[in-house]
């Protein structure tokens, strides 16, 4: 297997390197490649304090290169010990150039047995009696640390990471915020910025999310902007409004306020008093029953349902508990319906004074329109109550006038005449009361021997007095007269 290489990556934490665990598959492959090819365990054992070889007779040498030679100056070989003769010398195996010093179960002072030493920069096997090269502990040590990472976080949830052994985890502070390191301690401190409890700072564009101010332990009046709170009491500065605007389609709701002055006052939960006077600009909604004194209001009203009062002024229009409506300073009352809308008055209606109707006005069948009463549906009948008479100012005239009886001090017609065919027509007086003929009488007829001759009646004894003229059947005639006494 040819050898793997661990990709690092272009520099520290940037992603591209090898993951953890596929670094660490690639140390165990090549230590194991390592440990196979290696000749301990294959052709010569070390075990306990005998080095021998594996391949089947075969001998153990001890080769030097070349010229070189084997020295064991020092040395001493009993049996299966080797000692160094002189005081206090070492004991050196030395192998030629590049060679080494092959010892089988080497067995320490201390009682441990060391079967190899092996050159394994990842320390990919796993063994109780195999010792590593100092550049194998360097290399395996080394990539240990360049792999591991310091991960952290902060208040964002964002995870970062810094190299142990390249990077430095760095802590600093933003506005209001400074830190510094003493030793191993690091110090997180702030300014005169930051708001305190203690402190006397201005905050500028800051939200507050459920705060709690307690004014109990506070000396004096809160100031927010125009507003001011002192224990229960909230002021404005320099005479200005309060206004308590909600947004959107919210309201302003109170339960058991009572405002003074100018003011909306509510002496318990269930009643609202309106005293002195009530501004409101735009709608306002009131539901349930609501008790005011003078209201003045600006705009349009909108009650749905009852509206009960004493009495009600709009403008010059009075309205008072009894229902009569009354106008100041002499006005009018108009009532005017739009479009088609017609004035519908329900019961007895009662008028007093003087009564004016500008066009037609309709009394149920009878309808009066300028100088004319006329019917819309069947006659007229206009009967004053019994003994009482009709009385008829100015001139009367009718195309076909009929009456039962008339009593008529002056009669003009020209012409009487009877309404029933072929029927007579009848003058009578009263009691002792004759018939008066007022009209144009004459004394002469043209009669024979004299223009001034009357003639006598028929027994030739009496002369009329004269003769009425009259037509009959348009014919000029004349009837004689006498005194009647």
């Amino acid at each position: 297997m040819a050898r793997q290489t661990i990709n690092i990556g272009s520099s520290a934490n940037d992603g591209t390197g090898d993951p953890l665990r596929t670094a660490f598959d690639k140390i165990n492959d090549n230590f194991n490649e390592l440990y196979g090819a290696s000749p301990f365990g294959q052709q010569i054992t070390i075990a306990g304090n005998e080095i021998s070889s594996n391949v089947t007779n075969a001998n153990l040498k001890l080769t030097a290169s070349g010229t070189g030679a084997i020295e064991m100056e020092g040395i001493q070989i009993t049996d299966n010990e080797i000692l160094a003769t002189r005081s206090n010398d070492d004991l050196k195996l030395t192998a030629s150039g590049t060679g080494a010093v092959q010892l089988t179960n080497l067995k320490l002072a201390s009682g441990e047995t060391v079967t190899s030493i092996l050159d394994e920069d990842a320390m990919g096997s796993d063994s109780a009696t195999a010792l590593a090269t100092q550049q194998s502990i360097k290399a395996y040590v080394d990539a240990q640390v360049t792999a591991q990472d310091l991960d952290f976080t902060a208040d964002d949830s964002t995870t970062n990471s810094i190299d142990l052994d390249s990077e430095v985890l760095q802590f600093s502070g933003d506005t209001g915020i400074t830190t510094s390191a003493t030793g191993n301690t690091v110090t997180i401190s702030i300014d005169s910025t930051v708001a305190t409890l203690t402190g006397s700072q201005t905050l500028t564009n800051k939200v507050l999310t459920s705060p709690t101010i307690n004014a109990a332990s506070m000396t004096g009046t809160v100031t927010v902007d125009n507003l001011t709170f002192n224990d229960n009491i909230i002021g404005s500065a320099s005479n200005a409004d309060i206004n308590i605007t909600p947004g959107g389609t919210g309201s302003v709701v109170a339960s058991g306020i009572a405002i003074k002055g100018t003011t909306l006052s509510a002496p318990d939960s269930s009643t609202v008093n309106i005293n002195e006077g009530l501004r409101v600009d735009g709608s306002v909604t009131v539901q349930g029953t609501t008790n005011t004194a003078d209201i003045t209001t600006t705009g349009n009203q909108t009650i749905s349902g009852s509206l009960t009062t004493g009495s009600l002024n709009i403008g010059d229009l009075n309205i008072d508990a009894q229902g009569k409506i009354t106008t100041d300073t002499n006005g009018d009352v108009d009532i005017d319906p739009s479009g088609t809308g017609a004035i519908n008055l329900t019961g007895p209606t009662n008028v007093t004074g003087t009564a004016t109707v500008t066009g037609q006005l309709n009394v149920d069948n009878l309808r009066m329109d300028a100088n004319t009463i006329s019917s819309t549906t069947g006659g007229i009948t206009i009967s004053p109550l019994t003994g009482e008479t009709l009385a008829l100012g100015g001139t009367v005239t009718a195309a076909d006038f009929q009456a039962t009886l008339a009593e008529i001090t002056t009669l003009r017609a020209d012409t009487i005449q009877n309404d029933t065919s072929n029927g007579d027509i009848t003058i009578s007086t009263q009691g002792t009361g004759v018939i008066d003929l007022n009209t144009a009488t004459q004394t002469t007829v043209g009669a024979v021997g004299a223009a001034t001759h009357l003639p006598l009646d028929s027994a030739n004894e009496i002369r009329p007095l004269g003769y009425l003229k009259i037509k009959v059947g348009g014919v000029d005639a004349v009837i004689p007269y006498f005194n009647a006494s």
